[in-house]
């Protein structure tokens, strides 16, 4: 089983809020290099990757495994907003979609609805992933609105600050050698995200 990003999210922190607490004065100058520390600290905590297993902005994932299974199919990553499609490989390898009224969300659990089943996917030589979910997840005020507003936890967007910051102030790794392999993440930053951290 394995879950990958389908549609990623937009930044949580925004240029604004990351000017503000680097004091930069709206140092335009500044703003892509800002931007793309922003995007580096939040993909180091954020969503299949990530170390907090769980999705940050809002973003599309599909989980892809072997069968349904027996039952209830725990969905990683969350919070889960809603399913987008659950498609099975048939006998021939071709995709088959599962009608919306087969399953229900139960939290971060997809199960069968009342007097439904899942179907047999097919048995289908040298291909594992039989059955993807496709959903979405993140934190949102409302995920159907044309204009998704994010509604992340405010430790999490504090975290990433401290992250941009530290990464601002320090350009450079320990050793001059070797390459920066994580994004550094300090006690503070650590017990700002250790509440929302999901265990795997």
């Amino acid at each position: 089983m394995r879950t990958v990003v389908i549609t990623p999210p937009a930044p949580v922190v925004t240029w604004e809020e990351a000017d503000a607490h680097l004091r930069l004065d709206g140092d335009d100058d500044q703003r892509e290099l800002v931007e793309r520390l922003i995007a580096a600290a939040t993909a180091h905590i954020d969503g299949p990757a990530g170390w907090l297993g769980r999705a940050i902005g809002l973003q599309t994932l599909e989980m892809r495994m072997c069968g349904f299974g027996g039952g209830l199919i725990r969905l990683p990553y969350p919070p889960i907003v809603d399913i987008v499609t659950v498609h099975y490989l048939d006998g021939m390898g071709q995709p088959q979609l599962v009608d919306a009224d087969t399953y229900e969300v139960f939290g971060a659990e997809l199960g069968n609805g009342w007097g439904k089943s899942w179907p047999t996917p097919g048995a289908y030589r040298g291909n594992a992933e039989t059955v993807r979910i496709r959903y979405r997840a993140g934190y949102a005020v409302d995920p159907g609105a044309a204009t998704v507003v994010p509604n992340v936890p405010e430790p999490i967007k504090a975290a990433i600050l401290l992250m941009v910051g530290d990464l601002w102030h320090s350009r450079a790794t320990v050793s001059t050698v070797a390459a920066m392999q994580d994004v550094p993440m300090s006690t503070t930053v650590d017990e700002l995200l250790s509440p929302y951290r999901v265990y795997r």
